[in-house]
């Protein structure tokens, strides 16, 4: 199986400060693997955004806390846009 390309925005590296400063490395990581193996996997859900994020794809760190991301399949790339809240 081919890996996914992970790459980051600049609001997602800072994004990423806060998850770890947030304990909730561990939870965002093991996310992060799932993109890289298989973006389209369906354990954890996902849901597809509408509107101004159309395109862009969500997965929960937590209750509070989304993973957000789009998907390129021609070359298998993952844009991981933010890493941190929306209702900041």
């Amino acid at each position: 199986m081919v890996k996914w390309k992970l790459v980051y925005t600049k609001q997602a590296l800072k994004d990423a400060k806060k998850i770890n400063a947030a304990g909730l490395k561990n939870r965002a990581e093991k996310l992060l693997k799932i993109l890289e193996m298989d973006p389209y996997q369906s354990l954890p859900s996902y849901e597809k955004l509408v509107g101004d994020s159309k395109g862009a794809y969500l997965r929960r760190i937590n209750i509070h806390h989304r993973l957000v991301y789009q998907i390129y399949d021609k070359i298998k790339t993952v844009k991981v846009i933010r890493m941190w809240t929306r209702y900041e």
